[in-house]
């Protein structure tokens, strides 16, 4: 098995769909941004949850939000999109989903996320557990780093 962890923001909103047997699927478009000197590319994934493990999560899903995935990663599947240029679609089923603690406020990051958060706590929903998105801890200062951490 090859499992991945990925990070990136939603492309588009959850959908959710039933098998024939009536099992839930959910299907994440997740964009994953890499840069290489001067040259910024994207990655796209399909990420697949199987089952009802994440549906307290997904009304808080909306295009554009920071997402942390991790799970099997499937071969790549190439194919030409419409300039005739080879592509590859990625695809990933799902064993762990989070919310990502990084990211622009206004656009599904942090600031959101601590809403997010105080939602979720009214409203009985589990929410991130990062305890920089909790207001629980504040980060450490510039500069300092503890011995489980790396400094990079």
């Amino acid at each position: 098995m090859n499992f991945i962890h990925i990070a990136g923001h939603l492309g588009a909103d959850p959908e959710t769909r039933f098998t024939s047997s009536g099992k839930k699927v959910t299907t994440l478009r997740v964009a994953c941004r890499t840069r290489k000197g001067q040259t910024e590319d994207t990655i796209w994934w399909r990420v697949t949850i199987w089952g009802e493990q994440y549906d307290k999560m997904l009304p808080y899903l909306k295009k554009g939000s920071p997402i942390v995935v991790a799970g099997e990663v499937h071969k790549p599947e190439i194919f030409t999109d419409r300039d005739g240029k080879p592509q590859a679609s990625m695809e990933i089923t799902a064993s762990y989903v989070q919310f990502s603690p990084f990211g622009k406020p206004g656009s599904g990051g942090q600031g959101e996320g601590q809403q997010v958060h105080a939602q979720a706590a009214a409203s009985g929903h589990s929410a991130p557990s990062s305890p920089y998105m909790s207001g629980a801890a504040t980060p450490p200062p510039k500069g300092e780093t503890f011995d489980d951490e790396v400094p990079f």
